[in-house]
C-alpha cells in the first residue's frame, strides 16, 4: 500500500504540477483499457483464498479488504495528490475537519498536548479548544509566528505543533520554516493545513511538513460539489521515539504490532498506516468513491484554476484598496510582506478580506448588498463567495477568541472565483453605491 505509493511517486516526480494533476497514480484499467478513473461502488472484494484474507488482516499484504479501508477511486486519488505535495503516501477521509481530527488522534492521546496557532478556521478552533480536549488532549494556542511563545508552550507531553499555511480568515502567512526548525529541535511532527494554498502555489513538505492536510472540498474540488478531505504523509518523521505511545506500544488490535517498527518496508509511512488501519478502519471516517470522483476530476484543471483564482482575487484586492468605504484589506500578494514573497511566489490564493466603517452592522449590510457573490460558508469555489465570519464561520468563538484570531467584527470574507474580472468588481462597486 504505502511502498507502491512510494514507488510510485518517485516515478511521478519527473513530471511537473500540470501534468502529475493529470496523470499521477492512475494507469487505464488492463481489463476494460478505459482512460478514464472508474467509480468503483463496491462494498468488499474477494480474497484469493483463506491465507490472502489472513495477510491482509495482519498487515503481511497490502491489498483490498473491505471499502472502510480502501477502495480503487479513491486510492487513485490518495496517490495523485500525495504525487502533487510531494508525499509518500495519503488517506482520503469523510471531510477537512475529519482529516485534521483524525490527525491528531492519531499522534496524540489522553495527558498529551498539541501546539497550535490560534488563527484558524472556526470549525478547527472550536474541535481544538472544546472537542480535543474534552478527550484528554490539551492544546495549546499561540498567535501565529510568535516562536517566542511557541516554544514557552511546547514540554515533555508535546506531540505535535500545527498551523494552517493562510490563516483563515485573517490571512496571515505562517513562516513554515521556523515552525519546522522547532518541530524538529524538540523532535515532534509538523502538521500544515494547507488548505488556502493548494499544492501548485504551494508544497508545505519542501519547508518542512510532516503531514498536510487539505479540505477537498475547496479549491482541490473547486466546485462546491462534494465534503472530503485528506491527510498526506511526508515520510520523513521517526516515530520511534518511545514518547509516541499511539507507535510504539503493542497495538491489541494488530496482534501486539508497534507501528513505528514493525511494519517492514511501510515503516516509513508508519503515519497514514496506522491512520487507515486504526481510524478508517475501526472508526470509518471513510470517503465515499463518488466523492472521490468528484475531486479528480477537479484536481486535473486545479492549476489552471488556481492561476486565475489568485488573478483575480490580487485584482479584488488592488480594486477594494482604492475605495474610500474601505477601512482596510487583507491579501498576501498585497501586503503580505516578506513572508508571503518567499511561501507564495506563483499566488498568494483566492481569499481577500477587507474591513468596512460601522463594525458588524455595517458588515452585514455589505454582505446582504452584492448579487453575483454567493452568500455561503465555503470557500474555494469555481463562483465568488462572500460571508461575515463574526457572525457565521466563527460565530461560536468568544469575542476574546475572535480578537485573538484576527477575526475583526466588520471583516468581510471573500473567496474570489472564476467570473471574469470586470463582472466580480461591478458587483462589488453597486454593493457600495447601494450602501
Amino acid at each position: 500500500m504505502a511502498a507502491r505509493d512510494a514507488r510510485q511517486n518517485r516515478v511521478n516526480r519527473q513530471y511537473r504540477p500540470e501534468t502529475l494533476a493529470l496523470h499521477a497514480g492512475q494507469t487505464p484499467d488492463p481489463t476494460t483499457l478505459a482512460r478514464a478513473v472508474p467509480v468503483y461502488r463496491t462494498t468488499a472484494y474477494n480474497f484469493r483464498d483463506a491465507r490472502h484474507a489472513a495477510d491482509l488482516f495482519a498487515l503481511k499484504e497490502s491489498g483490498n479488504i473491505y471499502a472502510r479501508l480502501t477502495n480503487p477511486t479513491n486510492d487513485v486519488l490518495e496517490r495523485r495528490l500525495a504525487a502533487l505535495d510531494g508525499g509518500i503516501a495519503a488517506v482520503s477521509l469523510s471531510s477537512g475537519t475529519a482529516a485534521i481530527y483524525f490527525t491528531i488522534t492519531n499522534i496524540a492521546t489522553v495527558g498529551d498536548n498539541i501546539v497550535s496557532a490560534n488563527n484558524l478556521y472556526g470549525g478547527t478552533f472550536t474541535q481544538f479548544d472544546s472537542i480535543l480536549r474534552s478527550q484528554g488532549i490539551d492544546v495549546r494556542f499561540t498567535p501565529v509566528n510568535d516562536f517566542a511563545a511557541v516554544e514557552a508552550a511546547i514540554d515533555e507531553n508535546t506531540r505535535a505543533l500545527y498551523v494552517e499555511t493562510i490563516g483563515n480568515p485573517g490571512l496571515d502567512v505562517a513562516d513554515l520554516d521556523r515552525y519546522a526548525a522547532l518541530a524538529s529541535r524538540y523532535n515532534v511532527p509538523f502538521i500544515v493545513d494547507s488548505t488556502f494554498t493548494p499544492p501548485t502555489l504551494l508544497r508545505p513538505i519542501e519547508h518542512g511538513a510532516d503531514v498536510v492536510i487539505h479540505s477537498l472540498s475547496k479549491w482541490i474540488g473547486g466546485h462546491g460539489a462534494g465534503i472530503g478531505g485528506i491527510a498526506i504523509d511526508a515520510g520523513k518523521f521517526d516515530w520511534s521515539d518511545p514518547k509516541f505511545k499511539l507507535y510504539n506500544e503493542p497495538d491489541s488490535g494488530y496482534g501486539g504490532l508497534r507501528f513505528a517498527t514493525d511494519l517492514g518496508d511501510l515503516n516509513p509511512a508508519a503515519f497514514s498506516v496506522r491512520l487507515r488501519t486504526v481510524g478508517l478502519r475501526n472508526q470509518g471516517p471513510t470517503l465515499a468513491p463518488d466523492a472521490a470522483w468528484t475531486f479528480l476530476l477537479g484536481v486535473e484543471t486545479l492549476a489552471l484554476r488556481v492561476e486565475r483564482h489568485c488573478e483575480n482575487a490580487l485584482a479584488v484586492a488592488r480594486f477594494l484598496d482604492s475605495r474610500p468605504e474601505v477601512s482596510w484589506v487583507k491579501y498576501p500578494g498585497l501586503n503580505g510582506g516578506e513572508l508571503a514573497q518567499k511561501y507564495l511566489p506563483n499566488g498568494a490564493g483566492g481569499v481577500v478580506a477587507f474591513g468596512v466603517p460601522g463594525g458588524a452592522t455595517a458588515a452585514r449590510r455589505f454582505v446582504d448588498s452584492v448579487e453575483l457573490f454567493s452568500l455561503v460558508a465555503n470557500v474555494g469555489d469555481a463562483k465568488s463567495l462572500i460571508i461575515h465570519p463574526a457572525s457565521a464561520t466563527h460565530s461560536q468563538l468568544s469575542d476574546d477568541d475572535l480578537r485573538k484570531a484576527g477575526v475583526a467584527p466588520e471583516l468581510i470574507r471573500l473567496s474570489v472565483g472564476l467570473e471574469n474580472i470586470d463582472d466580480i468588481l461591478a458587483d462589488l462597486d453597486a454593493a457600495f453605491a447601494r450602501l
